[in-house]
């Protein structure tokens, strides 16, 4: 497939997607009300909270990245925890409208997932060192196994007709939605489709402890003197230290 058809189906992907979500959730506030009550929040609701909101953190980790200042990055944030995968979904469509015909025909993904940013903006407030990536991302699986470990040990399974409430599915579709977004990356960074299809049933299965593993993996990758923004990119097309700062200007060439 070339580049620009995989971004046309790509964007097209999302835009239904996001369609798709945005339904759900108004079809369940009119069939079981807003979600803002204590009685929705059962064991597994509070878990697969936790797995949907560790997954919207590492997208809000890129989207902080590829903001150029503070406002949008934050009002994108608050979107991201407020309506999840709608919100995913809409940002990755805006990305793939910006990139231009003659952009498109080369690496479309890697253009989406590129900063954006400017020399004096969010880039050269925030110094996250790979280390400190690592570590963030190893707490934040293991805090998600021990949230999973601890549900199927109080509540059981959860695999149980009586605990896919409206909201809990709506909630999973949500997840889901996300999960996609997330294997896409691992299908643009793994040149190997085999292990690619096997992070992506990983992801499928356990989900954020999935995520953060695939993450710290990555990371290992790097040396703790480069950019944590690096693990973004599949290794065929870094080229070191000086990856961002070359493809930025090459960006700004091709416009």
């Amino acid at each position: 497939m070339s580049a620009a058809m995989t971004a046309a189906v790509l964007r097209t992907a999302f835009m239904v997607l996001g369609c798709v979500m945005t339904a759900i959730i108004i079809y369940t506030v009119v069939t079981d009300g807003l979600p803002f009550r204590k009685e929705l929040l059962t064991p597994w609701m509070a878990a697969t909270l936790v797995d949907f909101y560790i997954n919207i953190f590492a997208i809000g980790a890129w989207v902080v990245y590829k903001e150029s200042n503070w406002i949008p990055a934050m009002i994108w944030l608050v979107l991201l925890v407020f309506f999840g995968s709608i919100t995913t979904c809409g940002y990755i469509v805006m990305q793939f409208i910006k990139i231009s015909p003659q952009e498109s025909l080369q690496d479309s993904i890697y253009l989406v997932l590129l900063s954006n940013k400017k020399k004096d903006g969010i880039e050269s407030k925030i110094k996250l060192s790979v280390v400190s990536a690592r570590v963030v991302f190893s707490v934040l699986g293991f805090l998600m196994l021990g949230t999973l470990i601890y549900t199927i040990a109080t509540d059981g399974s959860p695999f149980r007709l009586e605990l896919l409430t409206p909201w809990l599915s709506a909630t999973l579709i949500d997840f889901y939605i996300n999960v996609f977004a997330l294997s896409v990356w691992v299908v643009y960074k793994e040149p190997n489709w085999k292990t690619a299809a096997c992070w992506i049933i990983l992801l499928i299965c356990f989900g954020s402890i999935s995520t953060c593993a695939y993450i710290v993996l990555q990371l290992l990758h790097l040396s703790s003197q480069d950019p944590v923004s690096l693990v973004l990119f599949s290794s065929s097309s870094r080229t070191g230290n000086a990856y961002e700062g070359t493809l930025q200007t090459d960006k700004s060439t091709m416009r």
